[in-house]
């Protein structure tokens, strides 16, 4: 590890193995890829049920479960300053160069990030999600935003439109922040074997059944679908709130027959689910919010290298739910026809030849459907997985990422004075109650330098594995041991 340009990074979140979810993979899959370019990568998440301590995970994947316990929507309790310990025990004892935080509403990502800042630590943060700018939890969670980047080294969002959400939301300059889109294990998610008969069209949705998935939409385009096509069934994979209308919207409609209701999907059979299905059907409601339109917009994947820049702009009225969707890159890797919402960074994802966009109505949407039907004889399932192993791959990713780091690493490290200037920017009290806490938590740290030196710290030895074990190892199992 003590090669020239490899980098220490700690992934921080909230969100991890044993849970599963979009931000879950995001961070396994590019801790993969940057190991096998002989990076050294560690998590830190909060525990899981029984699963506390040090685990590793497949090619030697150091994962510390603190002994946090969630207590709202997998979020640990916000202490600002309760982390700061353990935080620092980790950054020193795994030599760590670089934070790489993950998730918005993550609180253990914003306490991590504030907490390696102070000791002077070079961090990144991703921000996978989209946020209104009127309603009460998404003012709160902006101004918690505000704060955090006001300090940040570089910034990556997985979308364009994501990306002119966090520079609006955060006041972070745009030229700090990259877009480096998510990706897909084509080699988990491949076609079925042989050609699906097109005498029955099957309809295939996995998501929560939550309000913002798109849930009581379904309800609605479900019974005018069956009604105009009756050769059409659906598959509906995944749990939640809004379940029960759905149950009540089949039993309504007399469709036990035509819609078939999975219950959770765990990831590991998802692209069994897929592969018996024509059209992958991904819809989301919407919220209202403004975001910037640019007037000069490149959508270009492989120009991301440097920031992009939209100094000419407008704001406008939108609807924002979706950042970047995985679960469409997932169905696409199966040869499945995309129906979709055109809601947030949605329509970046795919081709138009790959995917029917729809806007977030009923009407609209039972459209958009017949319409993707009478495609489906053009579609090539093999050629579409093919496509898709060239337009998304993790290495890439991980390539790109690694610009960021490099690029985070060269910037200079600010006296404290300096950084207490730009949290005054954060508000009228609002930036002098940030400048307290941080006041506060450099007084913290210094008090444990003294309590317990950085030398009395045991730094841990690396693992070696053999260069076969990383090649070998493919990424979809996810062995792990315990310590």
């Amino acid at each position: 590890m003590g090669e020239p340009g490899k980098h220490r990074i700690l992934m921080v979140s909230d969100f991890f193995y044993p849970n599963f979810g979009g931000v879950e993979n995001h961070i396994y899959y590019l801790s993969q890829c940057l190991i096998k370019e002989g990076h050294k990568v560690v998590v830190m998440t909060h525990a899981y049920q029984n699963r506390s301590g040090v685990r590793y995970m497949t090619n030697g994947l150091k994962v510390y479960y603190v002994p946090w316990k969630p207590f709202l929507m997998q979020n640990t309790l916000p202490t600002f300053f309760g982390t700061l310990s353990i935080t620092r025990t980790i950054l020193i004892r795994e030599k760590i160069s670089l934070v790489h935080g993950h998730q918005a509403f993550s609180t253990l990502c914003h306490e991590a990030l504030m907490h390696a800042r102070t000791m002077g630590y070079k961090v990144v943060f991703t921000d996978h999600s989209l946020y209104g700018f009127s309603d009460v939890g998404s003012i709160h969670m902006n101004k918690v935003l505000q704060f955090t980047l006001a300090d940040v080294t570089q910034a990556i969002c997985v979308s364009h439109t994501s990306k002119e959400n966090t520079v609006l939301r955060s006041g972070l300059p745009p030229e700090k922040v990259y877009v480096i889109p998510n990706a897909v294990d084509t080699a988990m998610f491949t076609p079925a074997p042989e050609r699906l008969s097109r005498d029955e069209i099957v309809i295939v949705v996995l998501s929560r059944l939550v309000y913002r998935k798109g849930a009581d939409l379904l309800v609605e385009v479900i019974p005018e679908v069956c009604k105009r096509h009756p050769n059409v069934r659906f598959i509906v994979g995944g749990d939640g709130p809004k379940r029960v209308r759905l149950e009540e919207m089949r039993e309504k409609h007399s469709l036990q027959d035509r819609v078939d209701m999975l219950g959770a999907v765990p990831h590991a059979k998802v692209r069994s689910v897929l592969i018996t299905g024509h059209i992958f059907l991904n819809r989301c409601e919407t919220f209202k919010c403004y975001c910037v339109q640019p007037t000069t917009y490149n959508n270009n994947n492989n120009n991301n290298n440097k920031p992009s820049i939209f100094p000419h702009s407008e704001v406008w009225g939108g609807s924002l739910t979706e950042a970047f969707c995985i679960a469409i890159l997932e169905a696409a890797s199966c040869g499945l026809l995309t129906v979709s919402t055109r809601v947030g960074g949605v329509p970046e994802v795919l081709p138009d030849d790959m995917v029917v966009l729809a806007a977030p109505d009923p009407t609209t949407m039972v459209h958009a459907i017949t319409r993707a039907i009478y495609m489906l004889p053009k579609i090539d399932p093999q050629d579409m997985h093919n496509r898709m192993k060239k337009l998304y791959s993790w290495p890439d990713v991980a390539r790109r990422t690694e610009i960021v780091y490099n690029r985070a690493l060269k910037c200079s490290n600010p006296p404290l004075l300096d950084r207490l200037s730009r949290y005054l920017t954060c508000g009228t009290w609002a930036g002098k109650i940030f400048c307290l806490v941080m006041i506060v938590n450099f007084l913290l740290w210094r008090l444990l330098q003294l309590w317990k030196p950085d030398k009395d710290i045991e730094v841990v030895p690396d693992i070696q594995l053999p260069k076969s074990q990383h090649e070998e190892t493919p990424f979809g199992s996810r062995p792990e041991k315990s310590l």
